[in-house]
């Protein structure tokens, strides 16, 4: 059941001789040992290693995607920062280990960081487990009761004062959204622009700002094998910032895909979030207030919002592998996945509800 890595896929090899080198000027117990490389599976934006030292000392090291057009959205010093200032303050953050930002080493910057060893959920249960109503249902309570936990961190604090600027954040972040989707349009998609207009006009006052993780789902969660409904481990922070924290939510909600949705949406989950005794979207945003003490009365927005957002990072990888950039097959179909993602907030916007 613990996450495995498997053999990098083509085009996202990594040079093992010069990576080698590099480690064993840098890190003692590297010197004079083999390094075996694999590559974790899941994830669409930067790409993650496993790098194994002599054989039982496992590292993961972090590098941004091939091709990528969004450089600023592949910082792996912003990245490095986060977790340097906040895997001391809260255990699930993986601390970094070694910033490298010489691209000639593996052909572009990256960091090591400790694995957290652990099963991460992904669409389909791993071989072997089996989730009962009464587990899947507690797995839907801490995964959102992690969220409620980060966002109660005080941020400041702990020296991330300065990461982000959360005056405005929720206009510029429709504004930006909206901008790169223009940046990366490759077809037609008239509900994409029919929900970013809405958007646009529809943004609420925000709460106090909290540090907000901004693709928190259950693929990058690491559980406790021993103990499955314990977190031990939150993964990829390529995105977090200071900003509003109904934002984090509701993206969390657009990877939420429950029983009775589109079978467009069942078929792209990015989680088992769909399986008996799993909660509820609405359930999800009353638990959320209930254990921060937020209101949630705008959470319609934010959804609709996390969607958009979704279906814009799968339009600018779309359009990585139409460019000739990545030849993941993954990415060929993602297409399709804006529009169910942006019809999906249509709907959501007309019904008035999750």
């Amino acid at each position: 059941m613990i996450d495995a890595a498997r053999p990098p896929r083509a085009g996202e090899e990594l040079d093992a001789a010069a990576l080698a080198a590099y480690l064993a000027a840098h890190l003692p117990e590297a010197a004079g040992q083999p390094i075996a490389i694999e590559q974790f599976p899941g994830g669409h934006s930067n790409l993650t290693y496993l790098v194994r030292i002599g054989g039982d000392h496992e590292l993961v090291l972090r590098r941004p995607p091939v091709g990528s057009k969004v450089k600023s959205a592949h910082d792996m010093g912003r990245e490095v920062r986060v977790l340097s200032r906040l895997a001391p303050a809260w255990s699930p953050a993986p601390r970094p280990l070694l910033h490298c930002e010489d691209e000639s080493i593996i052909g572009s910057p990256f960091y090591l960081m400790e694995r957290k060893r652990g099963v991460i959920l992904r669409r389909e249960p791993p071989a072997g487990l089996t989730i009962d109503p009464a587990t899947a249902r507690r797995l839907g309570e801490v995964l959102v009761d992690g969220l409620v936990e980060l966002h109660a961190i005080d941020y400041a604090a702990i020296g991330l004062g300065e990461l982000g600027r959360p005056e405005g954040y929720v206009l510029r972040q429709v504004r930006g959204w909206t901008e790169r989707y223009a940046g990366s349009r490759t077809d037609d998609i008239p509900v994409v622009d029919r929900v970013a207009g809405w958007l646009a006009e529809h943004i609420p006052a925000s709460p106090h700002a909290s540090l907000i993780h901004n693709d928190y789902k259950f693929d990058n969660v690491v559980l406790d094998p021993a103990e499955l409904t314990r977190i031990i481990g939150v993964l990829d922070w390529e995105m977090a910032t200071i900003g509003d924290p109904l934002m984090d939510l509701g993206t969390s909600l657009a990877y939420w895909v429950e029983r009775g949705d589109p079978p467009a949406l069942i078929a792209m989950r990015f989680g088992p979030s769909d399986l008996p005794g799993m909660l509820t979207r609405a359930e999800i945003a009353a638990r959320y207030a209930e254990r921060s003490g937020r209101p949630v009365d705008h959470i319609g927005f934010y959804y609709a919002f996390g969607l958009f957002k979704t279906a814009v990072v799968a339009q600018q990888i779309y359009w990585r592998w139409k460019q000739g950039l990545t030849r993941d097959p993954r990415f060929e179909p993602l297409l399709l996945a804006v529009a169910a993602l942006c019809e999906q907030a249509a709907t959501s916007i007309d019904r008035g509800a999750l």
